[in-house]
């Protein structure tokens, strides 16, 4: 007997994507951004009135990171509508490599570019004359906050950004989800020639992060998820990266809030109490919660991913307030803010 397809969107097969965002008190638009490095798809969330429909001034701007082998569209994007509920304008981006944005499927070889193509897409927002004047956030999740963290790093404005909230950051390997040093070095003896090969061990990601089994099955269902094994180029870059990112701890300065689960089977959380520990920020929050899985907000059982929602909208409305200099809400202009083609629906 086959499998039951996959339905077409992560509610179901209904209704269609206007309707249930609005029922959501939000507006979404999708389009496509170009940037030296690769085409991006993108996503936009704005709060809306609930009896016109028409937008609603925002508090600030928050600019969203997914995770590896997933997307901003499907599961990821209730936590941007929960932002987007609470009166903030979210942006997010497909990484290269993932989604609906250019490149090899979850082929991560240079994160350098990686990071570099939606600090591009978020710089234009963020300079937008309806944006400017408001406070702006980072946010990222797992494989996400360590792109964030380069996208912080290489943003030559150190003041662009008010503030970042992380979600189970990479920044440390667990050790028994590293890859074999001995298996990238004898890859790395081809000369490149192994760097796109799914031939690295997949290790369960999914099952060490997901903790309820309904979850878990949309999860499973995303047609846009990436299903093969890592890639030696991506593990070999994730490797080097999170030993790089780990020596940079100490230059962060943005106030930051960091969470993560005690039982997170694919981040190490220890790597969130080196970054709390090292970083130079004076303003700086951790929260560990005890017997939680990796995904906090897509993964867990409702009360769980609602007590994380709640923590993280403390900490932002409260760093709203601190860092917005007064600065009133403001009306978003409505038009997109891609530099492609507009498209419609999910």
């Amino acid at each position: 007997m086959g499998s039951d397809p996959s339905p077409r969107y992560f509610w179901g097969e209904s209704p269609e994507p206007d309707e249930y965002y609005a029922s959501q008190n939000v507006r979404n638009q999708q389009s496509y951004f170009s940037t030296p490095h690769g085409r991006l798809f993108t996503q936009s969330f704005f709060p809306i009135d609930p009896s016109s429909g028409e937008l609603v001034p925002v508090k600030a701007s928050v600019f969203m990171t997914h995770g590896y082998a997933s997307d901003s569209a499907w599961l990821f994007q209730k936590i941007a509508i929960s932002f987007a509920q609470w009166g903030y304008a979210v942006f997010c981006a497909d990484l290269l490599g993932h989604g609906r944005s250019d490149g090899l499927r979850c082929y991560l070889g240079d994160l350098d570019s990686v990071a570099a193509a939606p600090l591009s897409f978020f710089s234009s927002v963020r300079r937008r004359p309806d944006f400017s004047s408001l406070p702006a956030f980072l946010f990222g999740e797992s494989m996400g906050g360590l792109v964030t963290l380069l996208i912080y790093f290489k943003s030559i404005d150190a003041d662009l950004w008010s503030g970042i909230i992380l979600s189970a950051p990479l920044i440390q390997i667990p050790e028994e989800m590293q890859p074999s040093r001995i298996r990238l070095f004898m890859f790395g003896l081809l000369f490149g020639l192994a760097d796109t090969w799914e031939a690295m061990p997949e290790k369960n990601m999914v099952g060490k992060a997901i903790k309820d089994p309904d979850r878990l099955r949309v999860i499973a269902a995303n047609p846009r998820r990436y299903r093969g094994k890592p890639r030696v180029g991506t593990m070999r870059e994730l490797l080097r990266v999170t030993e790089m990112v780990q020596r940079r701890l100490g230059e962060i300065r943005a106030p930051f809030l960091a969470v993560h689960g005690t039982d997170d089977g694919v981040t190490a959380p220890d790597g969130t109490k080196k970054l709390y520990e090292k970083a130079a920020s004076e303003d700086k929050e951790m929260l560990i919660y005890e017997g939680m899985y990796h995904s906090l907000i897509q993964g867990e059982p409702e009360e769980n991913s609602a007590r994380v929602l709640r923590d993280m909208r403390g900490w932002i409305e409260e760093r709203t307030r601190r860092y917005g200099g007064g600065a009133a809400g403001v009306v978003p202009s409505g038009q997109m803010e891609g530099n492609g083609d507009i498209i419609d629906g999910e």
